[in-house]
């Protein structure tokens, strides 16, 4: 019998699996699969397991939000096997799961692990640990992420500038020099993201336009230090319509190999999840690094 590792933390939005796993698993045992099953209990479950035990199986399949899948892509990335991956998006935002247009109806994703076909995608490295699909710093790192969904579904971009405008007056920049492709800048930034999705914090195209996953290369937008009403304004407005060209104090460019450096040590967020604090950071991407299950 084919195998497969499937592996799912039962907390992810609101603990919906629990309805619906034994249709899940019976989906994957009518295709003829003898399934090992792993719940999460912790942070780190998902990557333990993975890395130890990819290479048993045929496929590895798991369901959660996006920090259950950067956990398992990242013990899978700590081996040198390359093992489809399956994933069930089942949290509250689920931007990677989004761009890969896989529904949120968990059956039809469930089922697409057994119908579908692999789709190669590239994989992030954030000082050698690996990423799926955004590492970012600064002023809204967390805003996207505390936004009540229902309110970003009805008002999409404006929530994210309407919350990140209640927290304005206590927006620290940081002195950061960023190396890429030759080029070097240096300026105060509000905020930094490093991109491979359609979406970051459930709030679609603010990444940029035309996002390729398996290009090779990141989206990155960061903002200057604001120090005027017009300038606020500007970015205001260039947020609120994804016109970037609107504002001068964002920088967008597009790159495998970027290098952060600050005076002091930033604190990051990886896929939504803590990824320390830094004061020298070199982003690569790994092109097409993992093979994942899309509809075909």
């Amino acid at each position: 019998m084919k195998k497969m590792l499937f592996i799912y933390n039962p907390k992810a939005g609101r603990g919906r699996i629990r309805e619906e796993l034994a249709d899940i698993l019976d989906i994957f045992a009518s295709a003829g699969y003898e399934i090992t099953i792993y719940p999460t209990r912790r942070n780190g479950d998902a990557e333990k397991v993975a890395a130890e035990r990819e290479s048993d199986f045929d496929i590895v399949a798991c369901c959660g939000g996006d920090g259950t899948l950067d956990e398992t892509v990242r013990g899978m990335m700590k081996n040198e096997y390359r093992t489809p991956l399956g994933y069930i998006p089942a949290g509250s935002t689920n931007d990677f799961g989004g761009s890969l247009a896989l529904p949120k109806d968990m059956l039809k994703s469930a089922d697409i692990i057994i119908h579908g076909k692999n789709k190669a995608v590239d994989v992030g490295l954030f000082n050698n640990e690996a990423f799926v699909y955004v590492a970012a710093f600064g002023a809204f790192t967390e805003v996207s992420y505390s936004t009540d969904q229902d309110m970003k579904n009805a008002i999409g971009h404006s929530a994210y500038i309407l919350e990140g405008m209640k927290s304005f007056t206590k927006i620290k920049p940081y002195h950061v020099t960023v190396e890429h492709d030759g080029e070097t800048i240096d300026g105060n930034f509000i905020y930094g993201m490093v991109t491979n999705s359609n979406s970051v914090g459930g709030i679609k195209g603010i990444t940029g336009e035309n996002v390729d996953l398996a290009d090779g290369l990141f989206e990155v937008n960061l903002i200057k230090e604001i120090t005027t009403p017009l300038e606020f304004q500007k970015l205001v407005n260039a947020l609120a319509t994804g016109n970037y060209g609107l504002s001068e104090n964002i920088v967008s460019f597009t790159s495998g190999n970027i290098k952060f450096s600050s005076e002091k040590k930033i604190a990051w967020t990886l896929d939504g999840e803590n990824g320390g604090k830094h004061d020298e950071v070199e982003i690569i991407n790994i092109k097409q690094a993992i093979d994942i299950r899309v509809a075909e």
